[in-house]
C-alpha cells in the first residue's frame, strides 16, 4: 500500500515540477491575475463555472474571494454558477448546454469576467457560457487541461496545466494550485496592507 500512496505523491510532484517550467502556463497565469485585479479595481464582478470537480475549484475560487483566504480584508465580488434552482431550471427548460450561458445571460456585463474551467476544454456548457460572457462583454479566462482544446480560442487568457498522464485529477491538482496563486495575487496587489 505505501508503494501506491509514494507513486501517487510522486506523481502529482512531478506534474507541479512540469507546470513550474511551463513558462507560457506561467505566463498566463500572472496575465489572469492581473485582470482580476484590474477588474475589482473597475467595480467589475468575476463569475466562474465548471462541471463535477471543477464545479467544486469554480466554488472555492468565488467563496475564498468573497469570503476570505489569508488576509483579512474586504470582500471581493465572485461567485460561483452553482445554485441548483438555476441549474437545474435551465437544464429542464434548455438543455445542459444552456445551464451556465443562462446564468451569464442574466447576470454578466461588460467588465466583468469569467473563469471558465473544463480539464478537457471542450464541454460543451462551458464553451457556451465564453461565448454569452462574450457577448456581454465580458472577458474570459479559461482554465484547462489540455493543449489544442476548443475553451482555447474562446479565451482571453487561457492557462493550461496539462497533467503528464490520461486521468484529469493530476490536472485538476493544478488547477486549485493555479486557483490558490490566482487569489494570492489579488489579495497581494489589492490590500498590500492585509486591509
Amino acid at each position: 500500500m505505501i508503494d501506491l500512496v509514494n507513486a501517487a505523491m510522486t506523481s502529482a510532484a512531478d506534474a507541479l515540477a512540469n507546470l513550474r517550467k511551463n513558462d507560457a502556463a506561467l505566463a498566463a497565469v500572472a496575465a489572469a491575475g492581473e485582470l482580476l485585479v484590474k477588474t475589482f479595481q473597475n467595480g467589475g464582478r468575476v463569475y466562474s463555472c465548471g462541471n463535477g470537480g471543477s464545479m467544486c475549484d469554480a466554488m472555492h475560487f468565488a467563496e475564498e474571494l468573497s469570503g476570505k483566504f489569508r488576509r483579512e480584508r474586504a470582500a471581493l465580488p465572485a461567485m460561483a454558477i452553482s445554485d441548483p434552482a438555476h441549474l437545474t431550471c435551465a437544464a429542464n427548460d434548455f438543455g445542459f448546454d444552456s445551464v451556465f450561458s443562462r446564468f451569464v445571460e442574466a447576470h454578466g456585463r461588460r467588465g466583468d469576467v469569467l473563469l471558465a474551467i473544463s480539464t478537457s476544454g471542450n464541454s460543451p456548457n462551458i464553451l457556451a457560457a465564453a461565448t454569452a460572457a462574450h457577448a456581454a462583454g465580458m472577458k474570459v479566462i479559461a482554465l484547462t487541461g489540455k493543449p489544442g482544446n476548443k475553451l482555447e480560442s474562446h479565451a482571453d487568457i487561457n492557462i493550461c496545466t496539462p497533467g503528464g498522464t490520461q486521468y484529469s485529477d493530476r490536472i485538476q491538482e493544478l488547477h486549485i494550485k493555479v486557483i490558490h496563486t490566482l487569489i494570492e495575487l489579488c489579495e497581494s496587489r489589492l490590500f498590500p496592507a492585509g486591509v
